[in-house]
């Protein structure tokens, strides 16, 4: 066992193992220190909040913002190495998604033709999808494959003990995108991070003023498929992980264009729809990455933030 997976097995059984709020303070002490530290991280969010809250939010506002915005992160973590010990009941209290999105996901389910949630990095996806799980939908989605090994594998072992299905990037047993085609006809709903996808496969789009790029995923699995597609809004309340839905966002016509052209169009439109909400809760967002295609350098978020494998759009 190296050393990256004894960080996390320690964090998971310590979390686990002792009171909620003595995790809790421990862990916002933790962010911190990160804050006053002001290393890789921290800059890389100061330098994407910059971003989303624009040159006029005066400097000490937007220090008070990464910090706020560091204790999210950090909550995120402590809550996900807890998940594994709460009982049914405590999942479903400690997240909350807007009434109409739980209307419009259980109608979906119940009609079989699943649903395809866009999802930003804020609030604790795994919170959501461990509520999906125990709400008693099925669902799937795809995790990043990455190192090292041991680390990986514990991370779907987690997920996948939480309810979730969960595929592999790439060397599973099928194509990730047949296996969610399938999922979708079945009517699973299938969340995929979608906020970030600088790959070359990545579709540009406009995002707070600047370029990036976001996976062509979720777009294509819904001209695909026809099902639904939503984009979520996440943040933190103080007693619980929060969600709402915004759609079904209108799928273009097949006479609208050819379809890489579709996938641009609707790219777009999620996009749009993800920085609303990030907008609105900008310090539940956990970009410790480089996420614009201007930014250079280490100062700005060219290297990628220690996490866990992540739910992905690229499927």
């Amino acid at each position: 066992m190296n050393l990256t997976e004894l960080g996390y097995v320690a964090g998971w059984r310590l979390a686990r193992a002792l009171p909620r709020s003595v995790v809790a303070v421990a862990f916002r002490a933790g962010a911190d220190r990160a804050h006053r530290a002001g290393g890789g991280g921290t800059a890389r969010l100061r330098a994407n909040l910059r971003r989303v809250v624009g040159p006029e939010l005066p400097e000490a506002e937007l220090d008070d913002l990464v910090r706020r915005g560091l204790r999210s992160y950090a909550r995120y973590w402590m809550e996900a190495f807890r998940l594994p010990s709460l009982s049914r009941e405590q999942i479903l209290t400690g997240f909350r998604l807007a009434p109409d999105g739980v209307d419009r996901l259980a109608a979906d389910v119940a009609a079989g033709r699943g649903a395809v949630v866009a999802l930003p990095h804020a609030g604790n996806w795994d919170a959501a999808g461990a509520w999906v799980a125990a709400t008693g939908w099925p669902i799937t989605t795809v995790a990043e494959r990455l190192k090292p090994e041991a680390v990986y594998q514990r991370f779907l072992a987690f997920r996948r003990g939480l309810g979730m299905e969960i595929l592999p990037t790439h060397g599973g047993d099928r194509p990730a995108f047949d296996v969610l085609v399938d999922r979708l006809r079945s009517g699973a709903v299938v969340p995929l991070l979608a906020d970030r996808d600088l790959s070359a496969r990545g579709i540009e789009v406009d995002f707070f003023g600047a370029r990036t790029r976001m996976p062509a995923g979720p777009a294509l699995l819904a001209i695909r498929t026809g099902a639904p597609l939503y984009v979520a809004s996440m943040w933190y309340e103080p007693d619980a992980a929060c969600a709402s839905i915004a759609g079904p966002l209108p799928l273009p016509d097949a006479d609208s264009g050819p379809l890489d052209q579709r996938v641009r169009v609707l790219t777009q439109h999620i996009a749009d729809g993800l920085s609303a909400g990030i907008a609105r809760h900008p310090e539940d967002w956990h970009m410790l990455q480089r996420m614009w295609l201007d930014q250079r350098g280490t100062g700005d978020g060219s290297r990628p933030a220690a996490g866990p494998p992540a739910a992905t759009g690229t499927a």
